[in-house]
């Protein structure tokens, strides 16, 4: 867990804002006047907020956005966590590690509206996600080159499993500007959308994502995961052991159920 205590993330001064619309939590970086840029109070109000999300049964799907016209710039450079000779990795291993962890292994879906430019580290905060959506006039930039820096937030490990090697350097490297349509292009989200759109569609694909079988979707998630550290045979053999527990859950005789009846059905595992 990060150990700085900022303000409380449900406080009106806290740089993160939280939304509730029936099973769907959103979660909006709040510091718009520096394009929502990570400080340690944001960095540790956002794992709290995902924790919290975590242990709330009624919670069954996430989405991450940002306020004003910025998904996340990435690090505030002005934080005195990055201050010239100040130990980057002290601020990695503190507040990134342990907010990225707990994004990743979240027992719901998470999606990522990206509104607007997403950079740095900000741009991987949303590849973490399991879903991306962005609109037309966003933009996705690794900027760590252009300080002296490597990608962060995760992004070693996203970037190439999400595009491959060769592209994934390029974008690393080189630093340029990615356009949202490029992005969906070359399969780094999963849609760009017009900007007036964008609202309306993550909030349906937020309510129709709460409705499905959430213990599924999340053990998909697990699977392709563990699917990159292993070969074909532990693939199968992972596959095995997951259908055989959720085959006993209680969405899979729900779902059957609902296809034999003809009926929708009902999930509530999670």
């Amino acid at each position: 867990m990060p150990d700085v205590t900022p303000e409380h993330p449900g406080h009106p001064e806290s740089p993160l804002r939280q939304e509730r619309a029936g099973a769907v939590l959103t979660l909006t970086l709040d510091r718009p006047a520096v394009l929502n840029s990570f400080t340690t109070d944001l960095l540790r109000a956002l794992f709290l907020a995902l924790d919290a999300a975590a242990e709330d049964a009624s919670v069954r799907c996430v989405v991450l956005t940002g306020a004003g016209r910025a998904f996340c710039a990435g690090q505030d450079l002005a934080d005195p966590a990055v201050a010239p000779q100040s130990d980057i990795g002290h601020l990695l291993a503190h507040f990134y590690r342990p907010m990225l962890l707990r994004l990743r292994s979240m027992p719901v879906p998470v999606i990522a509206a990206v509104n607007g430019v997403a950079a740095g580290a900000g741009a991987n905060l949303a590849l973490a996600c399991d879903l991306v959506v962005a609109a037309r006039s966003a933009s996705f930039i690794q900027a760590f080159s252009k300080i002296g820096l490597v990608p962060d937030c995760g992004g070693t490990w996203l970037l190439p499993r999400a595009v491959g090697r060769a592209k994934a350097l390029g974008l690393a490297m080189l630093g340029d500007r990615l356009p949202a349509q490029e992005a969906e292009r070359i399969g780094l989200i999963w849609r760009c959308v017009d900007d007036a759109e964008l609202a309306g569609e993550v909030g349906a694909l937020a309510a129709r994502l709460a409705a499905m079988p959430t213990r599924a979707l999340v053990e998909t998630r697990r699977a392709f995961d563990a699917a990159q550290q292993t070969d074909l045979a532990g693939a199968l053999d992972h596959e095995q052991a997951l259908q055989r527990e959720l085959g006993f859950a209680h969405d899979y005789q729900e779902g059957v159920a609902a296809f034999m009846a003809r009926r929708a059905p009902s999930f509530s595992d999670r």
